[in-house]
């Protein structure tokens, strides 16, 4: 019989995979689409509309990523570990999400006309600024993954 500790780690790399790996269809595969279009204005109504799509799902997946995430530490008791150096990838983790919850439930709702409007302007300028910020979320996920996977099983991050 699954445990709560095996079901909260099966769900957070579930909700983490879902984000993360969102992100990097957006980053690497949206955006660059986008960006190719031979009218800017239609590269930029085709990334809102993947966009619009993919951050509806991500408001359920970064805050169910946190809550399993938060439920493993208090369960265990391993609030201690984000003091020890070697353990850095727990504070990444940390770092990433809260990154994330800021910008999809903060930052995006108040700047999104601001963005359209300046999108109005100069599509291309938009999104590629756009492709620059998510290629640094997604260097910041992809570390933190990376660190996170290799510290839990004792790997050379530590």
């Amino acid at each position: 019989m699954i445990d709560d500790i095996e079901l909260a780690r099966a769900l957070h790399v579930l909700f983490v995979a879902h984000w993360i790996g969102g992100v990097a269809f957006v980053t690497l595969v949206a955006l660059p689409l986008a960006r190719s279009e031979g009218e800017a204005k239609a590269g930029w109504a085709m990334f809102e509309a993947i966009e619009s799509r993919f951050a509806a799902q991500v408001r359920w997946s970064i805050p169910l990523a946190g809550l399993t995430g938060f439920w493993m530490t208090w369960r265990l008791g391993l609030w201690g570990l984000f003091a020890a150096p070697s353990f850095w990838w727990l504070d990444a983790m940390v770092f990433v999400w809260t990154l994330f919850m800021l910008i999809v439930f903060v930052v995006e709702p108040l700047a999104h006309k601001r963005l359209s409007a300046l999108a109005a302007r100069d599509p291309a300028g938009v999104l590629r600024r756009l492709f620059r910020a998510h290629i640094v979320l997604l260097t910041a996920g992809a570390v933190t993954i990376l660190g996170a996977v290799a510290g839990a099983h004792g790997g050379f991050f530590q």
